[in-house]
């Protein structure tokens, strides 16, 4: 975090909407609905305190639902937290907040005690233990899941009953976040929604409180294909942004290895393919049969997710290949059915069938290692405003995220803020606090709805994978005429969800392209063809953007 005061702009940057037409008061208001979010809500609700959830889609439609492989924590005989800490650092390629990633290794296994408490139902073997698996980069079975393949969409179950059974609990669905609201010293009184409804609560309101916790999920709509889901557009970064917000490590966008490949046009989600299955011994190999991993890393096919998009993007490269293979045909019919059913299902579902076919994949965009950059405590750098799961930067993924750290990440600093606000309360410091009406109003003007599909295909071609400084300048210049004014003021864009979910993309994409484009070197998931090699002398520290008076500044 950075240590100088937070100093409010003279005058307040948002979106272009309607006024609010309705309001609500609340102590607490929780910004998305997967295990950051929900586990801050119950352990908030907990001490007595009013929280109210604001989720874009259904409460189980966000990403969490999605995670096949596992949460990561050291469970298992022989296991410990400081190897956890030690495959973590070595994953986070010389960039993780040593701090977190301890906190995080040492606090996770009581956590995902308390998530099971909560009914997460993990896999467990005749004698009633957990089932715990291996995944890259992880020296150690640690992985712990639910049936089989479907970690996340168990979690997501138990965690979504917990909230249901609440009375108490406020729930609005089928709501886009769009601005911080903010009294006249910079802090956190709230923020303006629109609901996608009908009633009262239907179209622009505000909700007032005390405090605002972000676990809006990750940016992965940024680019053309992605494993994340059509709301993932980076929505929470982009509130952040305009209330003045540190931002950091938004360069560090990692592409999932094995995303089974749908053809060179496919676009929007696709299908994912568990680390865990390379975790139970599927192989990756070329249209020759080639193993092409092995020699490239002591754990071949299970290094870290950076080291093993870039073996198969070299592959490629080499042979003019369009994809690699994944073969798992000496799993069995039974493996296949029992331990991954969601992707056996997936797959036939798509034409083909892992038990006797070798499946296709390719990189494609998954998890966003930076996002709004907190402290220990989920604390950003304004005051009221929390950030948790992939929204956020904790400092624990560094430059490239190790597999299945995700979950605990989210779950542990859920933990962590929710603990925060209890103590401030407690304390007498989450005062109620009053909007500030006196600054002026900067009007963000909305990017056309049609705007998200050229944002996509800018970033996919020049921010991918892959990246140097000419492509990357090409989607900063790309990105920019994007955003060049209408000359007729009569053909403003008409504040809707399609146009404030395009402007935000835009504004977080052009962040991340801004950093890229600073960052000289190839580190973790940052991949950069002109700067080959990982430089520590000059870049082993972390990039942190801001946006000032509408442009953005990376440092």
């Amino acid at each position: 975090m950075s240590s100088t005061a937070f100093v409010p702009s003279p005058s307040v940057r948002r979106l272009a909407a309607p006024a609010p037409g309705w309001t609500k008061t609340t102590d607490v208001v929780v910004v998305g609905s997967g295990v950051a979010g929900l586990t801050t809500a119950l352990r908030v609700r907990e001490a007595g305190l009013r929280v109210l959830v604001v989720t874009k889609a259904m409460l189980d439609d966000g990403s969490t639902r999605w995670a096949q492989g596992g949460i990561a924590a050291a469970l298992g005989d022989g296991d410990t937290p400081e190897q956890h800490l030690s495959d973590t650092l070595v994953a986070g390629a010389g960039l993780c907040d040593e701090d977190a990633v301890r906190m995080l290794v040492t606090e996770g296994p009581g956590a995902v005690r308390r998530l099971i408490a909560t009914g997460a139902a993990f896999d467990r073997d005749d004698e009633g233990e957990i089932l715990l698996t291996r995944e890259g980069g992880h020296h150690r079975r640690r992985i712990a899941h639910a049936g089989g393949d479907a970690t996340g969409a168990e979690i997501s179950r138990a965690l979504v009953e917990a909230v249901r059974t609440d009375d108490d609990l406020e729930l609005i669905e089928h709501a886009l976040v769009l601005d911080l609201l903010t009294d006249a010293k910079g802090r956190t009184a709230g923020l303006t929604l629109h609901v996608m409804g009908e009633g009262q609560r239907d179209g622009v309101g505000a909700v007032h409180a005390r405090a605002v916790v972000l676990a809006t999920g990750g940016l992965g709509q940024v680019f053309s294909a992605t494993t994340n889901p059509a709301v993932s557009t980076g929505d929470g970064v982009a509130l952040a942004l305009r209330a003045g917000a540190e931002v950091a490590d938004l360069e560090f966008v990692q592409f999932h290895p094995t995303v089974l490949w749908l053809g060179p046009d496919a676009e929007g989600q696709q299908p994912l393919i568990s680390e865990a299955v390379r975790g139970e011994g599927a192989h990756l190999v070329d249209a020759d049969g080639v193993r092409f991993m092995v020699g490239q890393h002591e754990l071949a096919e299970l290094a870290p997710r950076d080291i093993v998009a870039k073996g198969i993007m070299r592959r490629m490269h080499e042979t003019g290949a369009e994809h690699m293979f994944l073969d798992g045909r000496h799993f069995g019919a039974q493996m296949w059915e029992e331990r991954f059913p969601t992707i056996l299902a997936s797959c036939r579902s798509h034409g083909i069938d892992p038990v006797t076919e070798l499946i296709p994949v390719a990189p494609a965009a998954h998890y966003a290692s930076g996002g709004v950059r907190t402290d220990l405590r989920g604390h950003t750098s304004v005051s009221g405003l929390y950030a948790c799961g992939e929204a956020a930067c904790t400092g624990v993924h560094g430059a490239n995220r190790l597999a299945s750290n995700s979950l605990l990440e989210g779950l542990v600093f859920a933990e962590r803020i929710a603990a925060d606000i209890i103590e401030r309360d407690r304390l007498g410091k989450l005062a109620p606090r009053h909007e500030d009406t006196t600054r002026p109003v900067e009007v963000v003007p909305l990017l056309a709805a049609e705007s998200r599909a050229e944002i996509q295909r800018v970033m996919t071609r020049g921010v991918g994978v892959l990246r140097s400084a000419d492509s990357m300048a090409a989607a900063v210049e790309g990105l920019a005429a994007l955003a060049e004014p209408d000359a007729d003021p009569d053909k403003s864009e008409f504040p809707q969800v399609e146009t404030w979910e395009a402007t935000n993309l835009h504004l977080v994409a052009s962040a991340l392209s801004a950093a890229a484009l600073l960052r000289e070197e190839t580190r973790g998931c940052h991949w950069r063809e002109d700067f080959p090699d990982r430089d520590d002398v000059n870049w082993q520290r972390h990039l942190t953007t801001t946006l000032v008076a509408g442009r953005l500044h990376v440092g």
